[in-house]
């Protein structure tokens, strides 16, 4: 190739990267393994059984890491649109069940990987306002007050988290009505959340929380995990 024809073809792919900035990949959902909700007694649960306004908790995709089941009593958005905190965008479909009122997401705070442990939760659904929240109906976290609405996929309402929840995909069988966890839709905060408390999920999990959840995935009330509630 001659210099000056070299010369040009550079300066006019400098040009048009100039012209063409890149911008970050849409946030494409992530499938995990397909695993079926149960009840503590290993029954299939049913969408019909989910208790309206209740914390359930399951652990999804991993051993170690918990996500929230929640009825919200009323049909949700059935399309939201989305950004994580690296500004990727991605449409959550609403929810599942019947009502198209069941929804479930990451009980990983955005902000600073609260989650609910077997001893304490800061972390949770409130059905009804509070003196530190003029929002009813949304996942609280009362580390720094994050608010996330679950009925529109989880999106911020306050407090200084820079993202949404991550959902949980969920299929539904409308003939048996069991519900099964496939997959992931948003920032996943996995990666920090296990080098930042490695040593905790390690001695709770016995060295499993790495591990994927395959087959059955126990679903029970918040009250019967955790021994206390921290509400705000």
């Amino acid at each position: 190739m001659e210099r000056r024809h070299f010369v040009k073809l550079c300066a006019a792919s400098a040009l048009g990267s100039l012209a063409a900035p890149a911008f970050p990949a849409d946030a494409e959902p992530k499938r995990y393994e397909r695993v079926r909700l149960v009840d503590d007694t290993g029954k299939p649960l049913a969408a019909r059984d989910v208790p309206v306004n209740r914390n359930m908790i399951f652990h999804y995709p991993f051993v170690g890491t918990p996500c929230f089941l929640l009825n919200l009593g009323r049909p949700t958005r059935p399309s939201v649109e989305l950004r994580t905190q690296d500004a990727r965008g991605y449409e959550w479909h609403g929810g599942v069940g019947a009502q198209k009122s069941i929804v479930a997401y990451s009980a990983i705070c955005a902000h600073r990987l609260t989650y609910p442990t077997r001893d304490i939760s800061f972390i949770s659904y409130r059905a009804e306002a509070t003196l530190q929240s003029r929002y009813a109906r949304v996942i609280h976290c009362c580390s720094e007050h994050s608010q996330y609405d679950p009925a529109e996929g989880a999106r911020v309402l306050a407090g200084p988290a820079r993202q949404p929840l991550a959902a949980i995909l969920l299929d539904y069988d409308t003939r048996s009505d069991e519900l099964f966890a496939v997959g992931t839709l948003g920032g996943e905060m996995f990666n920090d959340f296990f080098a930042k408390f490695e040593f905790r999920l390690g001695m709770e999990f016995k060295g499993l929380a790495h591990a994927s959840v395959r087959g059955d995935c126990v679903v029970r009330e918040l009250e019967q995990y955790c021994r206390q509630q921290v509400k705000c």
